[in-house]
């Protein structure tokens, strides 16, 4: 139930969830490994390794790679899916607000921690769920340059629908690491949104990025940096099931995707 994850020790059982995920005693791992397959019908045929001793633990399994081609990149679009999952929300940015469930809206400035959101006037946004079957490495969904990073620390509720449903704010609210990336088309961030058990965040750049959780934001410049990613390229990688919101400005192409939606890595969603 959900007024339960109010009460609930969030981050000391993430804790325990990171260092769990992370014993290589074979018969502990492999267990739960086949437990988790069975329960969220994973399908392992699209991994690299398909047998499940090769895994030296449950987090490695669980942030697997693909096989070769399992996830064409589409070329022709300026812009494609950066994960496996299911669009919650999606659509334009009006007076600085983004919907988050039906009747529910927050402010895209609340979502970036105070910075101002005024670029994103008028743009676009879309919230995508990964859930735990999901191929959990998040790639770039556009050729773009980094110029920073903001950790900000915050709550680890459930990003599940019915808590989505049911807590005001939840991803305004939740742990989180925004990248600020110079695109073709102006300037676009990439929100990768933390939630219970989600043990870890790792970015390509900076590596483990929680935990430890921090009680205070921290920023990250790379503006002098020529940290360029191509579109495809891997961004990140979720311990667990999370979520990721696109903020695009408004000049970038119209998305194509509508809440429901099922998507997988590398299709082109404009």
């Amino acid at each position: 139930m959900t007024f339960l994850q109010y009460l609930i020790p969030q981050h000391l059982l993430s804790k325990l969830m990171f260092r769990f995920a992370r014993i290589e005693i074979v018969w502990i791992k492999n267990s739960f490994t086949r437990w988790f397959i069975k329960k969220y019908q994973v399908n392992l045929e699209e991994a690299e390794s398909t047998n499940i001793d090769d895994y030296l633990s449950f987090n490695e399994f669980f942030t697997r790679d693909l096989k070769p081609n399992s996830r064409p990149i589409s070329r022709s679009s300026l812009v494609i899916s950066p994960v496996d999952g299911i669009v919650s929300q999606s659509g334009y940015i009006k007076d600085s607000q983004i919907i988050q469930a039906k009747g529910h809206y927050f402010e895209v400035s609340q979502l970036l921690a105070g910075e101002s959101a005024s670029i994103f006037n008028n743009g676009q946004f879309s919230t995508i769920y990964l859930s735990p079957k999901d191929y959990h490495r998040v790639h770039m969904p556009f050729d773009a340059k980094l110029i920073s990073m903001r950790y900000i620390p915050g709550n680890l509720f459930s990003v599940n629908q019915r808590t989505v449903n049911k807590v005001k704010g939840i991803f305004a609210r939740n742990e989180r690491i925004v990248c600020h990336f110079d695109a073709s088309f102006g300037e676009a961030v990439f929100v990768l949104v933390g939630a219970i058990f989600v043990g870890s965040m790792q970015t390509s750049w900076q590596g483990q990025i929680t935990p430890p959780y921090g009680k205070y934001v921290k920023d990250y410049d790379y503006a002098d940096k020529e940290f360029e990613l191509n579109k495809g390229d891997e961004l990140a990688r979720f311990n667990m099931g999370s979520t990721v919101i696109m903020l695009l400005p408004e000049r970038a192409p119209e998305l194509k995707i509508h809440s429901g939606q099922v998507l997988s890595m590398g299709q082109s969603v404009v």
